[in-house]
């Protein structure tokens, strides 16, 4: 992929993107079989008010996003479009107050549909993993 490509998803899942704004996802590495983000935690993403814990829905918004982000990496066109089939998630450990950093790695490509795994970080221990499911159109 070339520089030119990378800055123009750059912007696209930082600032094109409304709810990745709103999290203020930065991405750090992005090719085409594999992405990695961070987001800083913020009070508004908390879940249990009473443990300071990341709100898990807001976790799994983000391995969607990671997932399907792997996709528009690999779009021959504007025109191309991607849909999530199936997303599914599982919670390993709670995510305290500090930032999260995902991961995703395309798993396989096929005509139609692709798969991706994914992975949420705190400081290197692995918080929650999952596995999405695209349907993917070529224009």
């Amino acid at each position: 992929m070339d520089i030119k490509t990378k800055e123009r998803l750059i912007k696209l899942a930082e600032e094109e993107i409304p709810i990745h704004k709103h999290f203020g996802l930065k991405v750090e590495i992005v090719e085409k079989d594999f992405i990695k983000v961070r987001v800083p935690f913020r009070k508004d993403l908390v879940g249990d008010i009473r443990t300071n814990h990341w709100h898990g829905g807001i976790i799994a918004t983000i391995l969607d996003s990671v997932g399907g982000a792997i996709g528009i990496a690999n779009f021959n066109s504007p025109e191309d479009k991607l849909s999530t089939i199936d997303l599914r998630v599982d919670y390993l450990r709670f995510a305290d107050g500090n930032d999260l950093v995902f991961e995703g790695k395309l798993v396989r490509m096929g005509n139609r549909i692709m798969v991706t795994k994914m992975k949420a970080f705190q400081e290197d221990v692995l918080v929650a993993e999952g596995k999405g499911v695209y349907n993917f159109i070529r224009a």
